[in-house]
């Protein structure tokens, strides 16, 4: 699994452009139409899948991002529907990272060793748990890299040098940058303190750094790029999912090609990245 991600970032480096990766929650507005819209993604220039596990206690998420969660447990979504949903995606795509993303108790739940089995079956590649700092490694952390997942964790502004350290003990995959405090989906962070930060990071650590929030446009995603190995979007194409659908919260026709479009645009910015920094 953890050859996949690997790969991929290598393929990257080489090519001298930051990834793009892609957040959506798994399930929203339903299955059938979040099926279409992962599928969309690395045909519209995504370059690792954050898929979003649906939780009914979204502590960490802005507003954008617990509607999608409250949309997709309505429609019916599972942790195990989230694992097939990832399985279904294989069947077309074998080489995009998938990360699956989201809250500890529902994968407390299901059980650890049965989650990971299934996540391996489903050809999952990284975890990211907000909630499970590093002093509960023994919890998943640990079981997920013995069986060759990736555990990714966050870092943020006020994870200081002293802090860093224990935080990106067992970290693997990439190191996700939250370029600024509070829920998601907040302002566009100060692009030099970004540039400041990630190189911090890489001080203590090999592996890459993607950063995130607040990431809306090409131009963000530009900016950004210029310092960071990958650019996270996720409120912004939640947000798109949202204002295309009915008032009902149901899919319509323009709903998979309204973020195939944002994303798109999102990967001209990150593509185009470099050549800012060598400008």
């Amino acid at each position: 699994m953890t050859a996949r991600m690997d790969k991929r970032f290598a393929a990257l480096k080489a090519e001298g452009r930051p990834a793009l990766v892609t957040y959506f929650m798994g399930g929203d507005p339903d299955y059938d139409t979040s099926l279409g819209i992962m599928k969309a993604l690395p045909e519209a220039g995504a370059d690792v899948i954050e898929l979003g596990m649906p939780f009914s206690d979204p502590m960490a998420d802005g507003p954008a991002i617990q509607l999608a969660g409250q949309r997709a447990l309505k429609a019916g979504q599972t942790l195990k529907k989230t694992l097939q949903l990832a399985a279904d995606f294989r069947n077309v795509d074998a080489d995009t990272p998938i990360v699956m993303m989201g809250y500890y108790n529902p994968i407390y739940i299901y059980g650890v060793e049965n989650f990971l089995d299934d996540a391996i079956a489903a050809g999952i590649d990284g975890l990211i748990v907000v909630d499970l700092p590093p002093e509960m490694d023994d919890e998943l952390c640990i079981p997920a890299i013995r069986k060759g997942i990736n555990f990714i964790r966050l870092a943020t502004p006020t994870t200081d040098d002293k802090r860093l350290p224990t935080v990106l003990k067992n970290t693997t995959g990439f190191v996700y940058y939250v370029s600024m405090n509070g829920i998601t989906g907040s302002a566009l962070p100060d692009p030099s303190l970004v540039s400041g930060a990630v190189k911090r990071i890489k001080q203590h650590t090999d592996l890459p750094v993607c950063v995130g929030f607040g990431v809306k446009t090409a131009e963000h995603a530009k900016l950004i790029g210029a310092s960071a190995d990958g650019v996270v979007v996720g409120t912004a194409i939640v947000n798109q999912i949202a204002t295309s659908l009915t008032k009902d919260g149901n899919a319509t026709a323009d709903t998979i090609q309204a973020v195939a479009t944002l994303v798109r645009g999102l990967s001209t910015g990150t593509r185009s990245a470099r050549l800012v920094a060598a400008e």
